[in-house]
């Protein structure tokens, strides 16, 4: 399975927000959406930064309660790891693995087309497997 059908299934949208806006703001959208990183990116639609979680409780540790107010372009991820829509459902899976992170944006061409989360990998993997065993299961009772 390719991140390409994992989009197919779950749709493309992704929650971003330009990096001038603050942390405040962000930590916001995130209960919202009830998601767990949100996409930086500019007016053209190029990622520019990621903010995490994990981005969010550092900068409160940093910085404390006047993290709020900085814009998130100070707390962000830059150095973004993405994939295309052809990547396997194991290369993402090592990639995040390697990288320690739960989001990898999906970039194609320069622009922003949709974003997987080790949740999302997860699901298809365990469906991929108990297809699998079920699989496996009506051979062995055709047999």
């Amino acid at each position: 399975m390719t991140v390409a059908r994992i989009l197919a299934e779950k749709g493309d949208s992704v929650v971003t927000l330009p990096p001038h806006r603050t942390i405040d703001e962000a930590i916001h959208l995130l209960a919202e959406k009830r998601i767990g990183a949100l996409v930086i990116g500019d007016a053209e639609g190029r990622v520019i930064g990621i903010l995490s979680e994990r981005d969010v409780m550092r900068a409160l540790a940093r910085e404390g309660a006047s993290a709020l107010d900085r814009p998130i372009s100070h707390h962000m991820t830059t150095k973004v790891v993405t994939c295309t829509r052809r990547a396997s459902i194991e290369d993402v899976m090592e990639t995040m693995t390697e990288g320690r992170f739960r989001h990898l944006p999906v970039v194609e061409e320069g622009r922003l087309v949709g974003v997987v989360s080790i949740g999302d990998v997860v699901k298809r993997r365990i469906a991929t497997v108990e297809a699998e065993h079920q699989a496996m299961r009506d051979y062995i009772t055709m047999a």
